[in-house]
């Protein structure tokens, strides 16, 4: 009867992980090759608003194993748009909403999209009371630096995970986007 559960066990062990695999689980890495082989060097290009967005994608690419380079062979990750917004809404309490939007796609060396502009928005709210401590400054600050860290991160996952939609040739196109 020992025997018998042991088989049992073996069984059902195998069976859960050959349903796993079937369905397509799989555990997520964090092993350098994980990257996409096309964009293991990229060089950076960020408007001069942006140098808190600079510093902390470069820690982020690095640790997902992307190389930042300026060789021939190395992508061109540029950030096309970048914009903070604040909303306050007045009242008893005023709440504040801040939100930052950055538009970004890869480009060969020679300036031309590898994928498609890419979108990544991140939001975060907070109330105070004006009449008792105003902490409206340091909140704003503190919150910046969550927003730059959090977009970061969702470009990082979204090269990393090579869920950029390539981009359409058109030779009518403008190189290089401007935005107002």
């Amino acid at each position: 009867m020992h025997l018998a559960q042991r088989i049992a066990a073996v069984v059902l062990t195998l069976g859960l992980t050959a349903s796993l695999v079937g369905c397509g689980f799989h555990l997520k890495g964090t092993n350098p090759q994980a990257t996409p082989l096309v964009y293991t060097k990229l060089q950076l290009v960020i408007p001069e608003k942006a140098e808190d967005l600079e510093k902390k994608l470069s820690v982020y690419l690095a640790a997902s194993g992307i190389q930042l380079s300026n060789a021939n062979d190395a992508y061109v990750l540029r950030i096309l748009d970048y914009k903070p917004t604040r909303h306050e809404l007045n009242g008893k309490l005023v709440e504040t909403l801040l939100r930052l939007s950055v538009t970004f796609q890869i480009e060969d060396k020679q300036g031309h999209p590898v994928t498609e502009p890419r979108t990544v928005t991140a939001s975060r709210s907070y109330q105070y009371d004006v009449a008792t401590v105003n902490t409206d400054d340091q909140q704003n600050t503190y919150l910046s630096k969550i927003l730059i860290d959090d977009i970061a991160r969702q470009i990082t996952r979204q090269i990393s995970a090579n869920r950029l939609p390539k981009a359409k040739v058109n030779a009518t196109l403008p190189v290089h986007p401007t935005t107002p």
